[in-house]
């Protein structure tokens, strides 16, 4: 497998759909070559990625379609919402 620029050890991917869940629920996880997969799906969707080793620690020990406890609320919801600004950023013309 192809070298990534980011050197995880691990990878879990969130999900968050209002509608069906109270919170964001892990939709995917893994270590070493899985965590490698996980990051090459995400970024052929364009799925942002972003980097926190002790997020992925905690992650790490939830379930397949877990959600996330509520004492990781704050810290999830500070991640969501700079991935959506960044989103917003790049859909949004530049007004200059």
């Amino acid at each position: 497998m192809k070298e990534s620029k980011f050197k995880l050890a691990k990878a879990t991917a969130l999900r968050y759909d209002p509608k069906k869940n109270n919170a964001p629920v892990v939709t995917a996880k893994g270590r070493g070559e899985l965590a490698e997969k996980i990051i090459e799906i995400a970024k052929k969707e364009n799925i942002p990625i972003t980097k926190n080793n002790a997020l992925a620690d905690i992650l790490d020990g939830l379930d397949i379609y877990q959600e996330i406890p509520p004492e990781l609320y704050k810290a999830i919801a500070n991640i969501f919402a700079f991935l959506y600004e960044l989103n917003e950023k790049a859909v949004k013309p530049s007004l200059s």
